[in-house]
């Protein structure tokens, strides 16, 4: 019946889909369902159809997602379509629930059998918008005494890492662990790790000043000049951002 009738659509020349036939209990009635882009003008495909299979004909149109639901299939899951077994509410889908779970925006691994982004992206959709409310911004960065700077490296439910430049303290732990708990109202496991080879910018600059106090004090022209002010000394070196002048 349904090579049939695709064989008649096709001979028409309509473009559309017919993916399923339901038949009536007393068989003197049939509903094809079918999909297509847009309005089909089937006037002359049920007048042939009638006339071929003898019964009352019913043509309804149906979206991609219905079609899945209507013929089944089994998911990349490994289990049967959500839409065939249980799922009767069709929501839309958009990729914004694929970012908010930190999924790869891949079209091919995102789409189901029907074409269309997965219904089950919106299964725990709700439970990652709340999570992600008590979660701290990855760029955020913990100032502790104005002069040791915290750097909050990667974050996990009630999970923590942090990396540092200086030596902590137990009272920067205590206090990180009690305002995270005032912030959200869960306990955190909060885990430090030393940066390796990082240093801050005030170290930095003065390491610099450092080594050019030195090649200062080892050249020619600050042994004449020592030579000449005895009393005189070498307070401090002024560094310029764009060119590396000595200037005392």
């Amino acid at each position: 019946l349904m090579y049939k009738a695709r064989t008649l659509a096709l001979n028409i020349g309509l473009e559309m889909k017919i993916s399923d036939v339901e038949y009536q209990g007393d068989m003197s009635k049939a509903i094809f369902y079918y999909t297509a882009e847009g309005r089909v003008d089937f006037r002359q495909l049920i007048k042939d159809m009638a006339s071929e299979f003898r019964i009352r004909i019913e043509m309804k149109q149906i979206g991609s997602r219905q079609e899945s639901s209507r013929l089944g299939g089994i998911g990349s899951c490994g289990r049967e379509l959500c839409c065939s077994t249980w799922l009767t509410d069709f929501r839309s889908v958009s990729t914004s629930a694929a970012r908010y779970q930190q999924l790869s925006l891949n079209p091919q691994k995102l789409a189901g059998q029907c074409g269309k982004l997965k219904c089950c992206l919106n299964f725990e959709l709700d439970a990652y918008l709340e999570s992600l409310k008590s979660f701290p911004k990855k760029e955020i960065k913990l100032k502790y005494e104005l002069e040791k700077n915290v750097n909050l490296v990667k974050f996990e439910r009630n999970r923590i890492e942090i990396s540092f430049n200086d030596n902590l303290d137990k009272d920067f732990v205590k206090d990180l662990s009690s305002k995270l708990y005032e912030w959200t109202a869960e306990r955190w496991i909060i885990t430090f790790s030393k940066s390796k080879g990082e240093m801050s910018v005030k170290e930095k600059q003065k390491n610099k000043k450092d080594e050019l106090i030195s090649e200062i004090k080892n050249s020619e022209i600050y042994k004449k000049v020592m030579e000449k002010f005895p009393d005189a000394e070498l307070i401090d070196v002024k560094l310029n951002e764009k060119k590396e002048d000595k200037n005392d």
